[in-house]
């Protein structure tokens, strides 16, 4: 048992159910395609569409639902509304989840090859 579990006060049901909406939104691959673009920087919703590959207007929709659980906070400059993910623990979150299922594989995880990133890390490579 790790640690800093022997000391956790058990889990209240209400607690666990807001962690398993969580789990819930994080079930759909394009919110966490979208949350792993956001983990470097803010990006408006046309950006992110680019980058999964998927219409504005289905993005919106995605971003949507991710703010209404607190995933993802909204910045609006002008017309445009950014999007970031919402604090550390989404980050985590997210990163740890995106690492755990790179060990499904039969290949060394690209987060031990030190070469993991966001999204639009790998698009660029690509474009140049």
């Amino acid at each position: 048992m790790h640690a800093d579990n022997e000391s956790l006060e058990p889990l209240p049901v209400e607690q666990a159910e807001l962690a398993a909406e969580v789990f819930r939104m994080l079930a759909e691959p394009t919110r966490v395609r979208l949350l792993w673009a956001l983990l470097d920087e803010e990006l408006p919703v046309n950006e992110l569409a680019d980058l999964v590959g998927k219409p504005a207007p289905s993005v919106s929709q995605h971003l949507a639902k991710l703010r209404m659980a607190r995933l993802v906070h909204t910045r609006r400059e002008g017309t445009q509304v950014f999007y970031r993910v919402e604090n550390d623990h989404v980050a985590h979150l997210v990163r740890d989840g995106v690492f755990n299922a790179e060990h499904a594989g039969p290949d060394l995880p690209r987060h031990h090859q030190g070469e993991a990133g966001p999204l639009r890390s790998a698009k660029r490579r690509g474009d140049a």
